[in-house]
């Protein structure tokens, strides 16, 4: 059996929706250490800094912006690849794989 060819709208969706999971993912860190950042500067009562809000603001926009970016970038080079992909294909013949039942 030999894979030649991969739907390129198929594949950038599904690349999409992971790396917007994983944007979730990562936007959860950034956060969790921005939060942290926030309480550690209420304690210090540091004026010279931006007040904590400006972390906070920073975490909720992290949580929202993150996945959006991580989603429309992985589709995008989910498309690419495959696209890179399906042209090395055509030149090479594909990839051969064995299946087992």
């Amino acid at each position: 059996m030999t894979i030649k060819r991969f739907d390129v709208l198929s594949v950038a969706k599904i690349a999409g929706v992971v790396y917007a999971g994983l944007g979730v993912l990562i936007g959860l860190v950034f956060a969790c250490f921005a939060l942290v950042g926030a309480g550690f500067a209420s304690v210090m009562q540091q004026e010279s800094q931006m007040p904590p809000i400006f972390s906070l603001m920073f975490g909720v926009g992290a949580v929202i912006v993150l996945p959006i970016m991580y989603g429309v970038m992985g589709f995008i080079f989910g498309a690419l690849s495959t696209w890179l992909f399906n042209v090395a294909a055509g030149i090479t013949g594909g990839v051969k794989i064995q299946l087992e039942s």
